[in-house]
């Protein structure tokens, strides 16, 4: 097993200090000091409330570190979910069930590239991608990927290899219009080239 590096981030250094030696007593399990460090693999927060002072650190730890982050709170509310899953937090804890097996296990899990998260906590977060797709996205015609349905149309056709004249035979369009569809999207996404775009693509699994 490989060892996992984390990061402990608490307002209360002595809820600080208790996590941090529950898993550096565990095996395999390492706490560094901060985020200078040269390895993080993990970062565990711990916060009573989603105030503006906690979402502005959990946002400045992904600028500098970019590590899933393992969130114990006492109070998260709805429509905080979306806020808190772009600042890279892939578990949650309640902070009242928060058990050291709990906490190590979601270290692990955070570490191995899953999630934990309370099933009425999934279930609101579902309800809240939902509801964007169904307000946001859809009347601009966007996917969740950040492609309208034409890009990605345009976009499974250059991942196998079709040309622009090739493209615009198979879609019914002229070659400008395909063209169009391309630059548009390589400068709002800023994407390099085609080949990133692609990429791009298969990364968000729509093509």
């Amino acid at each position: 097993m490989n060892l996992v590096t984390v990061l402990v981030r608490a307002v209360d250094p002595l809820t600080r200090m208790a996590i941090s030696s529950h898993l550096n007593s565990r095996p395999n399990i390492q706490v560094v000091p901060d985020e200078r460090h040269t390895r993080v693999d993990v970062a565990v927060v711990v916060a009573d409330r989603m105030t503006v002072e906690v979402v502005s650190a959990l946002r400045k730890m992904k600028a500098a570190v970019g590590v899933p982050v393992v969130l114990i709170a006492g109070e998260i509310s709805r429509t905080e979910l979306l806020t808190i899953v772009e600042c890279n937090v892939v578990a949650v804890l309640p902070r009242a069930s928060a058990t050291a097996d709990r906490i190590e296990n979601a270290v692990r899990t955070a570490a191995s590239g899953g999630g934990v998260l309370p099933s009425t906590m999934l279930g609101d977060l579902l309800k809240q991608v939902e509801q964007v797709h169904r307000e946001v996205l859809s009347p601009h015609g966007l996917h969740t990927s950040g492609l309208t349905p034409r890009e990605i149309d345009v976009l499974r056709l250059m991942s196998d290899g079709l040309n622009t004249s090739e493209i615009a035979m198979k879609l019914c369009f002229s070659e400008r219009a395909v063209k169009r569809v391309i630059s548009g999207m390589t400068t709002r996404l800023k994407l390099r080239n085609r080949p990133h775009a692609v990429a791009y693509a298969l990364r968000k699994g729509v093509i």
